[in-house]
């Protein structure tokens, strides 16, 4: 899915996988990520702007959405850190088959209440390529 945001973004974003990504030791905010993408092209190292974060879980959505929501904090630090923040955060939480999606704003997490699944991959790639404000807007999270 990834290989293909990138794709059909023109390679205008960056994503990385299994980075270090501590921003915030005393407050929690340290490890590696499963995922995350960049709206940097930059594919060598991390930079801002940080927009989504995935979290990978088996069989366990629901257990995933707290890990997911401290890496959106730390992102949202990060870019804040780097001067280049951005009004929201997203973040995924996927088995690989079932995805869920979430939003953070300020100090608001919205998570949507609708679960989407790889069999409809064009939806996937939609939500995302929204995400990156690369298509119209993605659908509005219920809180």
């Amino acid at each position: 899915m990834l290989v293909e945001l990138r794709k059909q973004t023109g390679r205008s974003i960056s994503f990385f996988s299994g980075v270090d990504f501590t921003v915030d030791p005393a407050e929690g905010l340290n490890g590696v990520c499963d995922y995350l993408v960049s709206l940097s092209p930059e594919q060598l190292f991390l930079t801002a702007p940080v927009l989504i974060i995935f979290e990978a879980k088996n069989e366990d959505i629901k257990g995933g959405f707290a890990q997911c929501i401290a890496a959106m904090i730390a992102a949202q630090r990060f870019n804040e850190r780097e001067h280049n923040a951005i009004p929201l955060i997203h973040g995924v939480v996927t088995t690989g088959t079932n995805w869920r999606f979430l939003q953070l704003e300020d100090q608001l997490v919205r998570i949507d209440q609708r679960e989407y699944y790889i069999d409809n991959a064009n939806k996937l790639i939609g939500i995302l390529l929204a995400i990156t404000g690369k298509a119209a807007p993605a659908a509005d999270l219920v809180t």
